[in-house]
């Protein structure tokens, strides 16, 4: 449950890379940090 609003809550405030097709190569530390954390509390949230 808290993972499902986690990730609600990260798509209103974090950017998605996917729509501005950014590549995984040319993204900084801080977007590569940003890009991880989304897929593990997707996973998480889906996996619940």
């Amino acid at each position: 449950m808290t993972f499902k609003i986690l990730a609600k809550v990260n798509k209103l405030v974090f950017p998605s890379y996917s729509k501005r097709r950014l590549s995984i190569t040319e993204a900084s530390k801080l977007q590569l940090a940003i890009i991880g954390w989304r897929y593990y509390v997707t996973k998480r949230a889906v996996n619940q």
